[in-house]
Parts: C-alpha cells; structure tokens; sequence
C-alpha cells in the first residue's frame, strides 16, 4: 500500500479489514497445534498437597459443612506485642521503603548471630556466615540450586517434608530416600544408606526436631551426621525450624565439632516466634557457603522490607518468659491431641517435639492413611493430615497439628465422638 492514497472512508475500513483478517489468519495458523508444555524439571513434581486438599475444604464450608483443620502448621497466635509495635514505629518512619541489601540488614543479621550464641552456643559470623531468608522454605530451593547437578543424588528423609523431594526435584538432583522407622527412633540408619550406595550422593538433608514425626535430635545423631558427611564428602542440609516448640533443648547442628565444614542450617521464625506470615527465615554456615548460595539468591530475589527485619530483630531479642509462655500453650494443647488421638483409636508416642503430634493408625484399620483422614474429614468434619504424603513410610500414620485452641480440639474431639 506504500505511495497509495485512499481518499475514500468506506475504502479505507474496506482495505483495513481486508489486512486484519489475513493477520488473524496467520496467527491462527502459527498457534493452531502448538504443544505447550511445561519444563522437565517439573516432571514428578505436582502441586503441593494441602494446596489442593485446603481448597476442597473451602468448598465444603461454602457448600455449608463445618470443617474443623487440624493440617496445616500455622501458629494461630501473634508475635510478641513489641515485635508488632517495632514493625508499626519504624514503617512510619519515611527512609525505610527503599531496596535493602540482598545479604540482609547488619540489624537482623546481628540479632540472628546473638540468638545462635545465647540459645545455641553457637558463634557466627553476622558479616559473613548468616543469610537472612524470605522464610526457610525458599533456602531449601536457594539450597539445592545452588550445588546440585541433573543427577546428583540427594537423601531425603522418608517420612519428611515434602518440599525437601520437589526441590531437589527441580534442580535436577535425584532423591534417594533413606527410611525413618518407629522401630529406630525415626533417626538415620547409617549403615543402611550405606548399604544402598553412595556413588554420587552430593546431598543429604535433614531435620531435627523431625518434622511430621517430633523425634529429637541428640548431640550423639549430630556428630555422626557430620562425621557421615565427611566420610562421603557429602553437604548436609539441616532444617531447623522446631527446636523452640515443646522441646527442653534446643540444639543446632552447628554446634557440632566441624559441622560448618560440611554443614548449612536454615531457621526461622515463623514457629518460634508465631510469625509464619512473616517469611522471616536465615542460613547459618561457614562463609564459603555463604557466598556461594548468595549467588544464586542474589539472582532470584531482594532484601526484605527493612521493617519487618528490625521487628525480627525485637523478637530474637525477647527473653525465656517467651519461650515458657509459648511452650505451656503447646503443652495444654498437647493434652488435647492425645485425647483426639485416643478418641480415634490411633496409637501415640510421648516425647514429640514441634508443632504437630503423630500417631499410627487403629491395628485393625484395613485401610491406608488417605482412606482414615477420608473418613474422619467426611463422616465428622475434622481433617487430619494422611502420614503418606510424607513418604510411605507414613502410610500408616496421621499427623494433627496443635495450632488449634483447647476450645477447638474440644470441639472436634466431640464431632468425632459423635460421628465416628
């Protein structure tokens, strides 16, 4: 049409819808037969379970069902009253809204390095050895992206936490499961990974308190994972989340005689300190690791809102009233969790540690876990979380988690009597 003139309107939409209509002909063409699928790191990695079964739950209460969730692990309390007030003082202020530093503010960064040497014995470094984290989740990913090859081999515990398997899943590694038995505690069986091979194991993580079983670690488990480590020049990954929650001792791996020289430890607050909506999470480890793993983070995200880090800060400051606070509350609950456990004929174990408590289903229960949480969730209202979507290993178990009032346990207690 170059050097053409039109002079005529009714010409002109003529032409114009002459040329749109061979345009969307030729981008029909180009995207009719178009497979779009997702990336290979994604194959064996599907959504997150309680994605999927919260959502169903949703459905039940809008359809009318009253739904007691005894799932998910989400501290239903607050933060400390001068964590809140410090988050709302310094968001006031005019010259916190800008970027922060990509290693974190020195503030949080030297808050998390008091906490490790006054709870832990622990010294760090807060210039070099601590990453402050969008949550503990998200070190997991940082983690395995940062040193894991297709095809490098990863333990992860069976039962455990399921995002250990998916991220390790997309950074390409391949997870080998070393089984957690009621039979040995729920700890490692170093011969038997052993005897299953090592050749090309680069990774191994782990995590005490265990998450969904409450088992605890002992100084004796974590010196033989760090002399495991270095036997087979292997990275230990140690999630450290629980330690705070009904539990007399908390401990860190890094304390352990040699650990930063084979070891990272993520932690976080979000149980400790009932901020999980914070995202509020850190590594420890030696300086090295450090820098290595900020190369990858660096790349995926930025600092943290500066007051939310200085309000993390107060919190890793509060003293032992906290803590002896936060654990009597557990520990009340705790009371109730044997008693809904006991109502549904499961059989407990004294001694867990964590947010959760797990119990093996009924001896003479013919079914699988999915079926009794099934059960329990149609025929009472309660949901209680299936042990197999922790590994296999906890096919015939359950889990509940105490982030419920006693007034709420109670309750559902009385739905199960009533209509189990």
């Amino acid at each position: 049409m170059i050097g053409v003139r039109i002079e005529s309107l009714p010409f002109k939409k003529k032409i114009y819808n002459q040329l749109a209509t061979k345009i969307n002909r030729k981008i029909t063409m180009k995207t009719e037969g178009v497979d779009i699928t997702v990336a290979e790191r994604l194959q064996g990695v599907g959504e997150y379970y309680f994605s999927k079964k919260l959502r169903e739950i949703d459905q039940m209460r809008a359809a009318g069902k009253e739904i007691i969730s005894l799932g998910v692990g989400s501290p239903d309390r607050p933060p400390h009253p001068s964590v809140i007030a410090r988050l709302a003082e310094t968001a006031a202020r005019p010259d916190t809204h800008a970027y922060q530093p990509y290693k974190g503010a020195a503030v949080l960064r030297k808050a998390f390095a008091k906490w490790y040497a006054d709870r832990y014995g622990v010294t760090l470094d807060p210039e070099s050895e601590i990453l402050p984290l969008i949550g503990s989740k998200e070190g997991v990913m940082h983690v395995c992206m940062t040193y894991l090859n297709k095809g490098d081999k990863v333990l992860i515990p069976n039962p455990g936490y399921p995002t250990y398997r998916s991220a390790a899943t997309i950074a390409g590694g391949t997870c080998v499961d070393y089984r957690l038995t009621a039979k040995n505690g729920w700890l490692p069986d170093f011969a038997q990974i052993e005897a299953q091979g090592m050749a090309g194991v680069k990774m191994m993580i782990v995590n005490y308190p265990q998450m969904p079983t409450g088992a605890t670690p002992t100084p004796e488990l974590f010196a033989e994972l760090v002399a495991f480590a270095k036997k087979h020049n292997l990275l230990l990954l140690h999630d450290n989340p629980y330690s705070f929650v009904r539990n007399a001792r908390p401990m860190s791996l890094l304390a352990t005689p040699g650990a930063k020289e084979v070891a990272v430890e993520l932690n976080s607050l979000s149980k400790s300190h009932n901020m999980a909506g914070w995202r509020i999470g850190m590594i420890g480890a030696a300086k090295e690791r450090i820098d290595e793993i900020i190369r990858f983070k660096s790349n995926m995200d930025s600092g943290m809102f500066l007051p939310m880090q200085e309000a993390a800060a107060t919190a890793l400051a509060l003293g032992d009233d906290w803590y002896k606070e936060l654990n009597e509350v557990y520990y009340a609950r705790e009371a109730k969790g044997y008693e809904l456990l006991e109502t549904l004929g499961c059989r407990t174990r004294q001694g867990q540690a964590g947010l959760f408590m797990w119990a093996e289903l009924p001896a003479d229960y013919e079914g699988d876990c999915y079926s009794f949480s099934d059960h329990v969730l149609y025929d009472c209202g309660v949901f209680v979380t299936p042990g197999g979507i922790f590994g296999d290993e906890g096919k015939r178990y359950i889990r509940i988690s105490l982030c419920a009032t006693e007034q709420t346990l109670q309750q559902a207690i009385d739905k199960i009597k009533a209509n189990l």
